[in-house]
């Protein structure tokens, strides 16, 4: 069995490779040139773009590579956990591609209704359910288990990078000019789009408020929470410790965001999400 993903999951293609993993870069365009992240740029390098002042765009994997990828393996189950439809064009690339190949039966595809650091762990948890030799089945229906009680929060400091990539609801989209206070973005229920949770008038509040969804959530030691950011790193770790003094017994990973998602976020953003193990 195969395994496949793409960077929505904050996994580079040479990290992906150790795992045993096939990982689709998405690609990022800024000054009038494209980028495969993880692979042609850093998350660094785009962030010192954008600050120039460069209006960045984001795409997802083509389906020639997909289909590519899908022929290396003809005779192999696939398993491929793409980031949140909606929020991505790239599961119904994937779906695209799947339906242009001869060995789609073989091929099983997860909308993760998710993305970055729960989508790594549906990654990370597959792996481990693929070496303990269970089959594509049953590592799916564990994986949809993880999936059900998933939470995403983001709090974005630009607004403009989440209104021009239409990743809103109409009604969020009119926060733009809000930002004096800190808005916390949630996921849809069907993780199509970002839709406004709360405005609070500082970020550490804002904080506050997602750790009282987390409990809401059922949030303890069998779920982990990542916080993830774009370029401000010194402030995830406060949020990491705000969060450690409340679930001291749940794992909190931290990651920088990968240029995707700089350019849908916005320089300065970070998220904060939580998955069941």
């Amino acid at each position: 069995m195969k395994i496949m993903t793409d960077t929505g999951a904050l996994l580079s293609p040479q990290e992906g490779e150790k795992m045993g993993v096939e990982v689709l870069p998405l690609n990022v365009i800024a000054d009038k040139k494209s980028y495969k992240e993880y692979v042609d740029i850093t998350s660094q390098e785009f962030l010192e773009i954008v600050k120039e002042g460069h209006v960045p765009s984001s795409s997802q994997p083509s389906i020639g590579e997909t289909i590519e990828m899908f022929e290396k393996y003809p005779d192999e189950d696939i398993l491929v956990i793409n980031m949140a439809d909606g929020l991505s064009g790239t599961y119904q690339s994937t779906m695209s591609a799947k339906a242009s190949v001869d060995h789609g039966d073989n091929i099983h595809i997860i909308n993760s209704m998710t993305l970055c650091g729960p989508q790594r762990y549906l990654v990370e948890k597959a792996v481990a359910l693929r070496d303990k030799g269970m089959d594509i089945h049953h590592i799916m229906k564990e994986l949809h288990k993880s999936i059900a009680a998933e939470k995403s929060f983001l709090i974005p400091q630009d607004f403009g990078f989440l209104k021009r990539g239409g990743r809103l609801t109409p009604l969020a989209a009119t926060l733009g000019g809000m930002l004096k206070i800190t808005p916390i973005m949630t996921t849809t229920k069907d993780a199509k789009r970002l839709e406004k949770y709360a405005m609070k008038k500082t970020f550490k509040s804002a904080v506050k408020e997602i750790i009282k969804a987390f409990q809401e959530l059922g949030v303890n030691e069998d779920f982990k929470i990542y916080v993830t950011h774009a370029g401000v790193l010194k402030q995830a770790q406060d949020v990491v410790k705000q969060l450690q003094s409340v679930f001291e017994n749940t794992i909190i990973e931290i990651y920088e965001l990968s240029p995707v998602f700089i350019a849908q976020g916005g320089p300065g953003c970070i998220a904060i999400q939580a998955i069941r193990m």
